[in-house]
């Protein structure tokens, strides 16, 4: 009755974790919701209005999207990576998920998978029946591959062909991949395509964000959206950009659309023009500030000579590593962090790392933004004070966490 390949998949664990914390909750228990990742701010005013003003629209949209917010996405987009763009090169979809799913469906070859990597990475690369390859990482290259490794493994099959994914900043790691010129050499020398999730980098901490579509653009899909800098996760708008090279993958993903989830939410999609065509940038800036500041704060307040960890450079996760040999796996571990502090988190093993390897995922999103950002200028100097009368879950959490791993 159901496919082996599809009774071997689980539920998405970012979002069981949210599942999870919710009925503990339900239950009278205190959580700390550390696992699931979404942003804590609200959608910029502007934005909202111009849903409410466009919830009239009900009409079927073009299966690549809105021509007028294509044209948007364009414009923005080429003023960030000093490329030339143009509308006929953006996708909107129903969140960069469901593209990634519909590009593993149609790429026929092998996908790289740095890990760590986002959870649902490997699981639509198994529903488009193609080979998965992990490259282990490590936290002296920012949890990213070398170009020395990417190469390597090209070479032991150089005839297949390579998608790669790179995600910066990164989830799970909320670091940020510093060699992508080296990257990109090997993409030009052996053709090897790259998907670029860039979901995060409006909250790169550091201003001068760096794509590798700016070294090799026309190997390059990116792949974005609402849901992080506009806080707008719920509102299911991704959106990629496909070079005039990649035409082909942009073509059967318009094919794949028409016969799946046909077009994005007009309301939505008229609202998201402003998105990207009025001036958000001081909403981005607040975002950054606290981001970096909160984050910054459990990094200092919980690395020791028992959790190794580094320091957050955009996004809102950290991914400590927890020095015991008591637990039999990171899964083990995290559901023992659950039980004794209330404290959820992601275990390594989700995003591609061995069992036996105490690393985490944790998201330090558990407080509310809006009030927050309105506490706060644009160029706050965020204390440890304003985190703890802002922040007091972060702060609570956190000290729960660095108590039981001095406890282990």
């Amino acid at each position: 009755m159901l496919k082996d390949l599809v009774k071997s998949l689980k539920p998405s664990s970012t979002l069981a974790i949210n599942e999870t914390s919710r009925k503990l909750e339900e239950q009278g228990k205190k959580i700390f919701k550390f696992g699931f990742g979404q942003s804590p701010f609200k959608v910029p005013f502007d934005v909202v209005e111009e849903l409410k003003n466009n919830a009239h629209q009900n009409q079927y949209l073009p299966m690549q999207g809105l021509s007028k917010l294509r044209d948007a996405v364009a414009k923005y987009t080429s003023s960030k990576k000093n490329f030339n763009y143009k509308s006929e090169n953006v996708i909107i979809g129903p969140g960069s998920k469901e593209l990634m799913f519909l590009l593993h469906i149609i790429f026929d070859g092998e996908i790289i998978l740095p890990a760590p990597s986002w959870v649902s990475y490997a699981p639509q690369a198994m529903l488009g029946r193609n080979k998965i390859k992990i490259l282990q990482t490590k936290a002296e290259n920012n949890w990213f591959p070398t170009a020395k490794e990417i190469e390597e493994l090209i070479l032991k099959e150089k005839n297949k062909n390579y998608l790669l994914f790179i995600n910066s900043p990164n989830n799970p790691s909320g670091q940020i991949c510093e060699n992508l010129e080296e990257i990109a050499a090997v993409a030009n020398k052996y053709n090897l395509i790259i998907l670029s999730d860039e979901i995060y980098s409006e909250l790169s901490f550091e201003k001068n964000y760096k794509s590798i579509s700016n070294y090799c653009p026309e190997k390059t899909i990116v792949s974005t959206g609402l849901s992080k800098w506009c806080g707008a996760g719920g509102w299911r708008l991704g959106y990629f950009i496909v070079p005039n090279s990649l035409n082909k993958f942009k073509d059967m993903i318009n094919v794949l659309a028409s016969e799946t989830f046909s077009a994005v939410s007009a309301p939505i999609q008229y609202a998201a023009i402003k998105a990207y065509e009025n001036d958000h940038s001081d909403y981005i800036n607040k975002s950054r500030n606290i981001l970096k500041t909160v984050g910054n704060y459990v990094y200092e307040n919980l690395k020791s000579n028992k959790v190794l960890i580094n320091k957050p450079q955009g996004g809102f996760y950290l991914m400590p590593e927890f020095l015991n040999k008591k637990f039999n796996s990171s899964t083990e571990m995290c559901d023992d962090i659950l039980n004794k502090t209330g404290v959820a988190l992601l275990p390594g093993s989700d995003f591609g790392f061995d069992q036996n390897r105490m690393l985490a995922r944790l998201s330090f999103t558990d407080f509310d933004g809006k009030k927050f950002m309105e506490e706060i200028e644009d160029n706050t100097k965020i204390d440890d004070t304003l985190i703890n009368e802002l922040a007091p879950k972060i702060v609570e959490g956190v000290d729960k966490l660095k108590k039981w791993s001095e406890s282990i």
